[in-house]
């Protein structure tokens, strides 16, 4: 499968952005999907993973929702209340095989795309 992330920009503190991944190659529905963030000097930061159910950082709880649209072959990061801290290179991430356990694991997903940029200004 391959991914291709898009929706990034520059908002202002409190603003919203979604942010999409659209598949090709396969189905989103064969795939547990989600999302990763990377900041600058930072380690790359498990975000949101969506399978039957969406599990989300506690970072990411409450404001960011991740949804799953099989007709469009895409999944989404609707992202509220951005925070300056939330500034990052977004990627989108896909898996066939991964477990519960592994999904803050970066090493453990197979498929990235390639990254939109998400830049809250204070």
């Amino acid at each position: 499968v391959q991914l291709q992330a898009s929706g990034g920009g520059l908002v202002q503190a409190g603003g919203s952005l979604r942010l999409s991944c659209a598949a090709s190659g396969s189905t989103v529905s064969r795939y547990t999907m989600g999302w990763f963030r990377q900041a600058p000097g930072k380690e790359r930061e498990f975000v949101a993973v969506f399978r039957r159910s969406a599990y989300y950082a506690q970072s990411a709880k409450g404001r960011f929702t991740i949804s799953r649209d099989n007709a469009a072959n895409t999944v989404y990061l609707q992202m509220n209340s951005l925070k300056p801290e939330d500034t990052a290179v977004y990627y989108c991430v896909a898996d066939a095989g991964i477990i519960f356990s592994s999904y803050g694991d970066p090493r453990h997903w197979n498929y990235w795309g390639q990254g939109t940029l998400v830049t809250v200004s204070s």
